[in-house]
């Protein structure tokens, strides 16, 4: 699987029944554009309203998790956005005939089938990964839940799940994933497990009209149930009493389990799809001990709110002490400047689009000597200056001689300084490329962070010109021509 975004190559239709309701529901699984996420459409109510799949939505967690929007509800929503999350998927729209996903078998095979069977396109742009830098922590005590997401080398979304509900029948079981490859054949076919006092319960609520031994599996860890009590279960599901009976594993005769621990692995399977309403893609692993929905979407909102505190500060896990992409050797291999106006030190990262630069403000710099005497101040236009070095570092790394090229300002605008720089500082400037370089025109936004706080922000664009002549080239000086990568 590249690492670009996929959406469905056509539209999948599972059509069933709504777990609480019992009522006919069509899904339908739909294409979306680059960005979309996964977002649900209720075609059953005025207007068609949509709801995002957005943690920030979950409005219940009881038997499953629910998404609300105004009027507009969905429920049970955690089984398809495991199957979309796992294949791959990033941009779907689904929508739904009723208020519920329906239930099918309980697992999220049908759903992984329904995706294989239009299959997946690639489309122009990156996957938005989000990558856990350090570790997030959520506990409840009351449910016993405990998650926690630490970094890890490999890339992808690991999980590690343990249940353990104090049950006889049950026990402690555990379950893991360490590639999205598992998931189709070791965790999509793990139907939801109920024990049968809860099974009872929710059927005097009058909940679960859409619920059938078979899209479940029973267990039962009390001792002494009488045949009355399952004969009164089997009238409420709808079921003939001679067909049920509890086997000496303590699960209902209805089902055959398909892993020994399959209770766990549906447990895991429940994680995986409340973790893609956090909306991107994650990096990282995630241990969980006893979840549920709730600890499962209050995670997920845990992570969220990460994500917007690292928006708001991108360098806030940086590590300059680490060997950088380019130090100023190489630096002064691509750039034609020298002193006193080479004004970055060291590349610590670079990708397709954004490039991580640094430059350290001393008191042996020249500036200094006259702005401002008694009171030095790193003048404004020095601060883009090395922020526009920054970016002509990166548009340089995409051809293959930089030295003979060099980048000449086209434009600044939205330039704003928000705080004072000065000797001792550490100006780390984060710039990401705006559009597709063309004809040697680069156009790229910047941010410049001291102490993790902006100073100095602009949008700036350049121009790439051979000025050298390669040996063997041509005498011409043209802008040069830069495929995006």
């Amino acid at each position: 699987m590249s690492d670009k975004q996929h959406t469905l190559k056509g539209s999948a239709v599972v059509k069933g029944v709504g777990l609480h309701t019992g009522e006919p529901v069509t899904l339908t699984l739909r294409p979306a554009p680059v960005g979309h996420g996964y977002k649900f459409q209720r075609t059953d109510l005025p207007g068609e309203p949509i709801i995002d799949a957005d943690a920030d939505l979950v409005v219940s967690t009881a038997r499953g998790t629910t998404l609300g929007m105004g009027e507009a509800v969905v429920n049970t929503t955690e089984h398809v956005l495991s199957a979309l999350y796992a294949l791959n998927v990033d941009n779907c729209l689904l929508q739904l005939s009723g208020p519920e996903v329906p239930i099918m078998d309980g697992s999220a095979l049908p759903f992984v089938h329904a995706i294989e069977s239009v299959g997946l396109e690639e489309q122009d742009a990156p996957r938005n990964w989000y990558e856990l830098k350090e570790p997030i922590w959520f506990e409840t005590q009351e449910r016993g839940t405990e998650m926690l997401g630490v970094p890890t080398p490999g890339g992808e979304l690991r999980l590690t799940v343990m249940v353990d509900y104090n049950s006889p029948v049950l026990g402690t079981q555990h379950a893991s994933m360490y590639r999205a490859e598992e998931f189709k054949t070791e965790i999509a076919p793990c139907r939801t497990f109920v024990f049968l006092r809860e099974l009872e319960q929710l059927a005097k609520a009058g909940l679960i009209k859409g619920g059938d031994l078979n899209n479940a599996i029973v267990l039962e860890d009390r001792e002494g149930t009488t045949k009355e009590q399952l004969k009164d279960l089997a009238k409420a599901l709808g079921r003939e009493y001679q067909d049920v009976e509890i086997r000496r594993n303590g699960v209902l005769n209805t089902t055959d389990l398909k892993f020994f621990n399959e209770p766990a692995r549906h447990k895991l399977l429940d994680i995986v799809g409340d973790l893609a309403l956090v909306g991107r893609p994650i990096k990282g692993h995630i241990l969980a001990a006893r979840p549920g929905h709730f600890g499962n979407t209050s995670f997920a909102k845990r992570i969220k709110e990460k994500i917007r505190e690292e928006e708001k500060n991108p360098i806030a896990h940086l590590d300059l002490t680490k060997e950088p992409l380019y130090d100023i050797q190489a630096i002064e291999r691509m750039l034609p400047h020298r002193y006193p106006f080479l004004l970055v030190d060291k590349i610590m990262s670079m990708d397709d689009n954004n490039i991580v630069g640094v430059k350290n403000v001393t008191m042996n710099e020249p500036h200094f000597t006259g702005h401002f005497p008694g009171n030095p101040v790193m003048p404004g236009v020095l601060q883009v200056e090395a922020m526009a070095q920054v970016g002509g570092i990166f548009a340089l790394s995409k051809v293959a001689d930089p030295e003979n090229y060099t980048t000449y300002f086209l434009k600044t605008d939205g330039i704003r300084y928000r705080r004072k720089v000065v000797p001792g500082d550490t100006l780390v400037f984060c710039l990401e490329l705006l559009t597709p370089i063309r004809r040697g025109i680069v156009h790229m936004k910047g941010v410049g962070y001291v102490n993790g706080q902006p100073a100095v922000e602009a949008e700036m664009m350049a121009k790439l010109v051979r000025d050298k002549v390669p040996a063997g080239g041509t005498t011409e000086k043209e802008p040069a021509s830069v495929p995006a990568r």
